[in-house]
């Protein structure tokens, strides 16, 4: 496929193959191959006029730039592909030619398309790798003790290991929605001009079987021209595991910021440089999955706003669908792919998360200071005092446990065993580990579908 620049940080290779001109347009004739199958083992068609369209249907025989020039004048790329294939039908067999998308509406070739278009991305949006590796991580890292962090500030500590099983946890959520998603909406579209196939008298039905059959698509309770719930659903199942990506990423560049410096991307050659500062080693991977978020997102609401469809036929938002769907599921992919590559080779410097923590001269204690107060002291007191407590030690630059220690209405409830042990992270961690299992547990349940195997 040719390469674009504009879409360097857009689509991965597979993606742009997928979504190239050429397999849109086979995915389109490889629908009115299987319709002609359908309509000759019903009788309706002759076989020579489906061996015939068969033999034609292939992108490589037509001027795909010419098509698209066509499409913007006709208002769909269906008509001039049905016209275009039965000139070439007609050329090979003139009394083939008047079989061509017989029954069919434009926008069953259109849809159906795109859906067998969605069928291959399924199959290439493959998050089982970014799984294992936040798998691994986190159980490498379950006693990695590190910096809680809310709102942008320094919290009581957690491990690694349960920051990598949280988000391994929405990663698989995400990936088990999404395949709901795809198995609700792969599904046939053929219904002619009204949604009935009334062209096909008594027949239509039967056809229909035959082609979702021939096209290995479920076949819906009827057709679905103006309502595109199903799809809506499947891009903003996008959304959500693009969303959750974006939140790893999120977290994986903040952490690599110099004066945080607790984890990095992988390095290898052209990765992560500048063109100028020769020390860099920028988060390249969180940084396109983080584009991509934007993207997305944007792509997602705009899909919403087109499902007001009117009647039988939308006018103007089943025709803004394609660029759309396309630009979601290529940068669900670019997400995915990045941050599979990032969780690979993600570098842990545990030694560096104690050093944060010790950074904070006990701050981040002050928490449980007040909870071993409270029982003695009521929590509104204990909470005073540790707020007082807090700001004495970061004005005096001394640790939170040495100021508790000279303070005769907190020695008298806390020994100097507790105090001393005061600011032991491995100490209050609370159900850190059993969240952790739990997350773990979960991302390895199996879906359904994996049960029946």
């Amino acid at each position: 496929m040719p390469e674009r620049l504009l879409e360097a940080f857009a689509t991965t290779t597979l993606f742009a193959d997928l979504f190239s001109d050429q397999s849109v347009l086979q995915a389109m004739l490889d629908f009115e191959v299987a319709l002609a199958r359908a309509e000759a083992k019903a009788g309706i068609v002759p076989s020579a006029a489906a061996e015939s369209i068969d033999a034609t249907a292939r992108a490589e025989f037509f001027d795909t730039a010419a098509l698209a020039s066509a499409a913007l004048t006709a208002g769909t790329l269906s008509i001039p592909v049905v016209k275009a294939l039965t000139e070439r039908v007609r050329a090979r067999n003139p009394e083939a030619a008047g079989f061509v998308h017989w029954g069919a509406t434009s926008q069953d070739v259109a849809d159906t398309a795109l859906v067998l278009l969605l069928k291959r991305a399924q199959g290439m949006l493959n998050l089982s790798s970014l799984e294992q590796s936040l798998s691994r991580l986190s159980e490498a890292h379950a006693n990695t003790v590190m910096l809680g962090r809310t709102l942008m500030q320094p919290a009581p500590p957690i491990t690694f290991g349960l920051k990598a099983a949280g988000w391994l946890g929405s990663v698989r959520r995400g990936r088990r929605r999404l395949d709901v998603a795809f198995s609700e909406a792969l599904v046939l579209q053929f219904g002619g001009a009204s949604g009935t196939l009334a062209a096909l008298d008594d027949q239509g039905f039967a056809v229909a079987q035959t082609l979702a059959a021939d096209l290995g698509l479920a076949l819906p309770d009827a057709p679905w021209h103006t309502q595109r719930d199903r799809l809506a659903a499947l891009l903003s199942a996008c959304g959500v595991l693009v969303g959750s990506l974006a939140k790893m990423a999120r977290d994986v560049s903040l952490l690599m910021q110099a004066e945080v410096a607790e984890v990095s991307e992988p390095s290898g050659e052209g990765r992560g440089g500048s063109s100028t500062m020769p020390h860099k080693r920028n988060p390249v991977g969180c940084m396109a999955t983080l584009a991509a978020a934007h993207r997305v997102s944007a792509s997602v609401a705009a899909f919403l706003s087109a499902m007001v469809q009117e009647n039988e036929r939308g006018v103007g938002g089943w025709q803004a669908e394609w660029p759309i769907v396309a630009a979601v599921m290529q940068g669900t992919a670019v997400a995915v792919a990045s941050m599979a590559e990032v969780a690979e080779g993600l570098s842990v410097d545990h030694a560096r998360m104690r050093a944060n923590i010790e950074a904070t001269n006990g701050a981040i204690f002050a928490e449980r200071a007040m909870m071993l107060l409270a029982p003695k002291l009521g929590r509104d007191v204990a909470h005073k005092l540790m707020e007082a407590t807090s700001r004495k030690s970061v004005a005096e630059k001394r640790r939170l446990k040495d100021v508790l220690a000279e303070m005769p209405e907190v020695t008298g409830h806390l020994d100097k065993t507790t105090l001393a042990g005061l600011e032991s992270p491995e100490l209050y961690l609370g159900n850190a580990e059993t969240f952790r299992k739990r997350l773990l547990a979960s991302a390895g349940q199996p879906d359904d579908g994996e049960k029946e195997q």
